[in-house]
């Protein structure tokens, strides 16, 4: 996926989970932020972030002017956006990297209790799937999540449902950088959301990480990475 309207800032603050202050050619403006999770790694005082100017609506019917995308840290830039990893899996499935033998891809697809991102049939299997997007990185480690989610517990168990109603069911980690050895559930911010994913697994629920290769313009899915369960 491509943004077409790119600017460099600096970031300053973050008042809120959804707004921050970033300096642009001198001047601070209020930025959205579009991720919600804690990221306290990433926006530090001082980073070089990149901001998306989008051109959907006007300014004037939009609270902020801009929305933060990618961000550096240290001399890896990170993808940042929370919406982008349905979209490069979306560009992923329909370039035939995923598997070539895809009939249908229907997002947003309820099932019991969730709303799964995608619903995909091929000539012999229908599988439900949820796409997670991953910017927290320690020591080259990929780690989901960044904060408890009780929501991402909820959609591993259904999926795991998914597998005992007949159908395939599978969880799809974006990691929004290049730079990764491997990916691992983050047992010490939320052990439930690990021992669900085990579980899952165990029980026939599909794990796969991919990385990204990001440029201030651009997300693309790279290659497949190694999960430690």
């Amino acid at each position: 996926m491509n943004y077409d309207a790119i600017h460099e800032g600096i970031f300053r603050a973050r008042p809120n989970r959804f707004i921050a202050h970033v300096e642009i050619n001198g001047r601070i403006e209020r930025c959205h932020v579009k991720n919600t999770g804690r990221c306290r790694e990433l926006l530090v005082p001082g980073a070089k972030v990149y901001l998306h100017q989008p051109r959907a609506l006007p300014a004037s019917q939009r609270a902020t002017k801009y929305d933060l995308t990618a961000v550096w840290k240290g001399e890896q830039l990170i993808n940042m956006d929370s919406q982008a990893p349905n979209k490069v899996f979306a560009e992923y499935m329909r370039s035939g990297r995923y598997r070539e033998d895809i009939t249908l891809i229907k997002p947003e697809t309820k099932y019991g209790g969730s709303r799964f991102d995608f619903y995909v049939e091929t000539g012999k299997s229908k599988i439900f799937i949820e796409v997670k997007g991953v910017t927290l990185e320690e020591n080259g480690v990929a780690l989901f999540p960044d904060a408890p989610t009780e929501r991402g517990v909820k959609h591993l168990n259904d999926l795991a449902q998914c597998i005992h109603d007949g159908y395939k069911a599978q969880v799809v980690f974006i990691i929004q950088m290049k730079g990764i050895s491997h990916f691992k559930p983050n047992n010490r911010t939320h052990a439930a959301f690990g021992e669900a994913l085990a579980k899952a697994a165990a029980e026939g629920v599909a794990v796969l990480a991919l990385d990204c290769a990001v440029t201030p313009h651009s997300l693309t899915i790279g290659d497949p990475v190694p999960v430690e369960i």
